[in-house]
């Protein structure tokens, strides 16, 4: 995306859920921006002028017009919605938000998202391969949590939708690519429905012809 009025510039690869949910945001802010699409996968995250910009070697990251720099995918997601509707003013909602984020960065995206990066990312043989039971017990580990929350809550972000809840959608949406089926989780199901569902909603970009090859032969 060429943006060249852009208040900022945002360093993602597409089909990565942690950088999907800072496109989402700025979308449904109605953000300006540019979208500089960045190879993770292959090493692009790793070159000097990357690494000048973020030691840690990932995506996403985002750079003001005077040069600051912010990485973490939830902490972009705090900052951008600072004073909108996505981020709840009171204090023991906000509070419960952050719960959530910290929950999908902790016991969420390294089971769901590593399973999908595993069955996707590596070849067929490779030995990483071997995680994938584990994995995809502690992502189902994980949704039972969200459906038992979502059984009584609308959303993670308090009485409405926000940041958590984008936190939580991104790689929920296809956790299926990683081999972990969403069919005994109907109030996830509802939810992802729900969040579709919400105003300049954009979905992420399906995997690349060679990933999805692997995610279906790993099903």
């Amino acid at each position: 995306m060429s943006n060249p009025g852009a208040a900022l510039t945002v360093y993602g690869m597409s089909s990565s859920g942690n950088c999907h949910k800072v496109r989402l945001l700025l979308e449904q802010l109605g953000a300006r921006y540019e979208w500089q699409e960045v190879d993770s996968a292959g090493g692009q995250t790793h070159t000097p002028e990357f690494l000048a910009m973020n030691p840690n070697g990932k995506v996403p990251l985002v750079r003001r017009n005077d040069g600051r720099v912010l990485v973490e995918s939830n902490a972009i997601l705090f900052w951008l919605a600072e004073g909108t509707p996505f981020l709840p003013t009171d204090g023991w909602q906000r509070a419960q938000a952050l719960s959530w984020m910290f929950f999908e960065q902790y016991s969420h995206e390294p089971y769901v998202a590593v399973a999908r990066f595993i069955s996707g990312w590596t070849e067929l043989d490779s030995p990483r391969r071997a995680d994938l039971p584990k994995l995809r017990e502690r992502g189902h580990q994980a949704l039972a949590v969200m459906e038992q929350h979502l059984a009584e809550h609308h959303w993670f972000t308090g009485p409405h939708y926000g940041i958590a809840d984008i936190a939580l959608f991104a790689y929920t949406a296809v956790a299926e690519d990683g081999g972990i089926a969403l069919s005994a989780y109907p109030a996830i199901g509802r939810w992802l429905q729900a969040v579709r569902a919400q105003p300049g909603f954009t979905a992420m970009p399906g995997a690349s012809p060679q990933a999805q090859a692997r995610i279906d032969a790993s099903r």
